[in-house]
């Protein structure tokens, strides 16, 4: 038989704000165990919350960017369960009127994978486990969440990874959070059931809890779906249940079976006022948002003509973009400024957090004057990358390394002559290319090179030698 995998992600974004949910400790992470916190975010008797502004305008800023409608007469309310990372033994969280929803994330195949809603939440402490003992520290307590919860649309591992992939780029873009997973501020659980195909209702889920690796997502859920085919075929019942992924064995274990809405209690929060949001602040976050990511990319192929896979390599790092377009304002052509950035300053850039960074000594006025020199054919384009290098390196701007005698260029009869002399000095790799060796040109390529000093252009050297040995 054959069998159908049905997933839903909730997805918890720690949200970049300079302050606490509902008090006004910082959010910034790391600091020594139990300094970033305070009576409020942790649940002393007396202590009262109130609700950051700026928390709720970001939520509005994610629900917009992710074609939500928004509520604008919301509440928050009390989701009851005891855990030693919750001194207070609720969370204050939303339950049946989130501050977004009915929305979607669009993949690349055109499939739109529906969101039910985005609401706002606080985050919990953290468990240390050590030597035998488990410690609480409780700096993230309080750091606002929001949690964006998936309809089940998602049909494979690889469907799951695009979609958090691209979430985690809109999010990033319009700078509400900056999703690193490997710090916490971005956390997937896996929602994951299988039924037979052809079958109306959906088989009995599981929830993979805490997921902070996009492969582990994957792997957790090929994994998942095969244990629970084999469950099925071998007579047995799929147990609701919350798991967690073991990145050792690639095996899922039982945490404790699943609790249901109801097990929470939910009520209205009786300490925060019903949150009411003006229509025109709406339309202001949303004339505030920038170009998504999706709508540069097609852009990018579209207008500016940039190669698919280009383009693809660009726009998932919005600082670059910036960067590169500043660059293009400025004079400097598209083809040589896109392929200098992938071509030359990646290099220099290892990670994906070094890409998202783009720390780079190099200011776009700078890289758009070593543009234009190779533009206007004033230097080729092994210089400018061999100068783009040094900058990256240096910090120093293009006069320090391109002087006056740099640009004077090979003229069309110079060219014309050594090129000539090329094909007078290797008859043998003249011979090869003639016989179908298109490798062998390269040796007059070299030939001109060193002739020039590095000078010519050698697009036009490569037109007048094959017209030559025609």
């Amino acid at each position: 038989m054959k069998y159908r995998l049905v997933s839903g992600l909730e997805t918890h974004v720690e949200l970049a704000t300079a302050t606490k949910i509902f008090c006004g400790c910082t959010t910034a992470f790391g600091g020594e165990p139990n300094t970033h916190c305070c009576p409020v975010c942790t649940g002393q008797p007396g202590a009262l919350p109130v609700l950051n502004k700026k928390v709720v305008e970001y939520a509005i800023r994610a629900g917009l960017a992710t074609h939500c409608t928004i509520n604008t007469t919301t509440h928050l309310d009390r989701k009851n369960y005891c855990y030693p990372d919750l001194p207070k033994a609720y969370q204050i969280s939303q339950f049946d009127k989130p501050l977004c929803e009915h929305g979607y994330v669009e993949l690349e195949s055109g499939k739109r994978i529906g969101i039910t809603r985005i609401h706002i939440e606080e985050d919990a402490g953290k468990l240390v486990h050590e030597s035998g003992y488990t410690f609480v520290d409780y700096n993230r307590g309080g750091v606002p969440l929001i949690e964006i919860v998936s309809e089940p649309d998602i049909s494979s591992p690889e469907e799951a990874k695009e979609y958090v992939e691209k979430l985690q780029l809109i999010i990033r873009y319009i700078g509400v959070s900056d999703c690193k997973m490997q710090e916490g501020s971005m956390r997937c659980d896996v929602n994951i059931s299988v039924m037979p195909e052809g079958a109306a209702q959906f088989g009995t889920r599981t929830e993979i809890k805490n997921m902070n690796s996009i492969s582990y997502i994957e792997k957790a859920m090929a994994y998942e779906y095969s244990r629970q085919i084999e469950v099925i075929e071998g007579g047995g019942k799929i147990v609701q249940a919350t798991l967690r992924y073991d990145e050792r064995t690639g095996e899922t274990s039982v945490m404790r079976t699943k609790e249901d809405a109801q097990d929470y209690r939910y009520f209205p929060e009786p300490d925060i006022l019903t949150v009411v949001i003006p229509e025109e602040k709406v339309e202001e976050i949303r004339a505030s948002l920038p170009e998504l990511p999706t709508d540069k990319l097609h852009r990018y192929i579209d207008e500016l003509h940039i190669n698919p896979a280009t383009a693809k390599l660009l726009y998932k790092y919005k600082r670059v973009c910036d960067f590169a377009e500043e660059a293009i304002s400025l004079g400097a052509g598209v083809k040589n400024t896109v392929n200098l950035i992938v071509g030359t300053l990646y290099s220099k850039l290892v990670t994906e957090e070094d890409k998202e960074k783009f720390a780079l000594p190099v200011s776009a006025e700078e890289m758009a004057k070593l543009v234009k020199l190779a533009d206007g054919s004033k230097i080729n384009i092994t210089l400018a990358q061999k100068t783009l290098s040094a900058m990256a390196e240096e910090g120093k701007p293009v006069s320090h390394y391109i002087k006056e005698e740099d640009l004077q260029g090979v003229d069309e009869g110079q060219l014309e002559s050594i090129c000539r002399q090329a094909v007078e000095a290797n008859p043998a790799a003249v011979a090869d290319f003639k016989a179908g060796k298109e490798k062998a040109i390269f040796a007059l390529y070299g030939f001109v090179k060193k002739a020039t000093q590095g000078k010519a252009d050698i697009k036009k050297a490569d037109e007048i030698i094959k017209r030559l040995i025609k």
